[in-house]
């Protein structure tokens, strides 16, 4: 075996136990959806997608080995497109979450799933871009999205995507309708402080300024003569009318590098600094508009479900 297909394939013994497909179920016990999950817990939670299990009634896994068992739904953030599932089933493999702020633009990633029903198939690509914003099925706003080109297709939904190492770095969620090449995962980052939430509160209460983003590198000349640490900020691409950061005076075209005193480089960072402690409260910010530091002060609400 080459080296290139080694990587995968080591990539895959390690993650690829942890993986399950899942099966929504309605009242009638009725099979009306397939996808994929991935256990993250010793104590049988899983992760998938929202909308792999939203307005299901029952839910069936299966593991690696094709043993069936019946799972809960522990909670779910429909906005996020995250779900948690907890099941009773024994000997499987927990995946390794690993940290995707660590993730560069070219890297190999590798989604493993049920594509159209095949169980367990391994599809392999590069990250395209990182910090990604998009709008999910239900219209609502998805930050901290991993693009990339390795294939996704239906049942797919709620698999990992892993590095090298076989640590999940992504929740795989969806594709671009008529585009090819073009994916999307949610940032394992953004995936577990979502699931904290869940399995403490029950919901997700998080802070929303109203912003589309895309992480960008900065060049060196920039980063010297404005004295900055960042190597990476958040290119605004579109403000949100009326929104919090259109009346903080935010703009399309700002790099965002700083918020409430601490440096921003990627959306996952920006998220953690939009919880629940931070609705209702003037928060400082610092971009850089026009190759000068600009400060803005922002008040986030809270985010309503879409």
């Amino acid at each position: 075996m080459d080296a290139y297909s080694n990587i995968i394939h080591n990539a895959v013994e390690a993650a690829g136990r942890s993986v399950v497909k899942i099966e929504r179920l309605d009242a009638g016990r009725k099979v009306t959806g397939t996808g994929s999950g991935f256990f993250f817990s010793s104590d049988g939670y899983l992760f998938t997608n929202s909308h792999v299990v939203h307005k299901g009634s029952y839910f069936n896994v299966m593991l690696h080995d094709g043993s069936v068992y019946a799972a809960v739904l522990a909670g779910e953030d429909p906005d996020a497109d995250i779900a948690i599932l907890k099941t009773s089933a024994f000997d499987f493999q927990v995946a390794q979450l690993g940290n995707a702020s660590d993730l560069q633009i070219g890297q190999l990633v590798i989604a493993i799933g049920n594509p159209l029903g095949f169980q367990h198939t391994v599809t392999a690509g590069v990250v395209s871009a990182l910090g990604r914003s998009l709008r999910s099925g239900n219209g609502a706003q998805m930050d901290d999205m991993i693009q990339t080109d390795a294939a996704l297709n239906p049942g797919n939904s709620g698999g990992p995507l892993i590095n090298y190492k076989g640590e999940v770095v992504g929740v795989n969620t969806a594709t671009i309708q008529g585009a090819q090449g073009i994916c999307f995962a949610i940032s394992i980052n953004s995936a577990k402080i979502i699931a904290a939430e869940l399995m403490q509160y029950g919901k997700v209460k998080k802070g929303y300024l109203g912003v589309l983003l895309q992480q960008v590198t900065l060049v060196s000349k920039l980063r010297t003569g404005l004295q900055l640490r960042n190597k990476t900020a958040l290119f605004v691409t579109s403000v949100e009318g009326q929104s919090p950061a259109a009346k903080a005076g935010l703009q399309s075209g700002d790099l965002i590098v700083t918020f409430n005193g601490g440096m921003i480089e990627t959306a996952d960072a920006l998220f953690r600094q939009l919880g629940r402690d931070k609705i209702g409260q003037f928060q400082h910010m610092e971009v850089i508009r026009q190759n000068r530091i600009v400060e803005l002060r922002v008040t986030p609400i809270e985010k309503k479900a879409a």
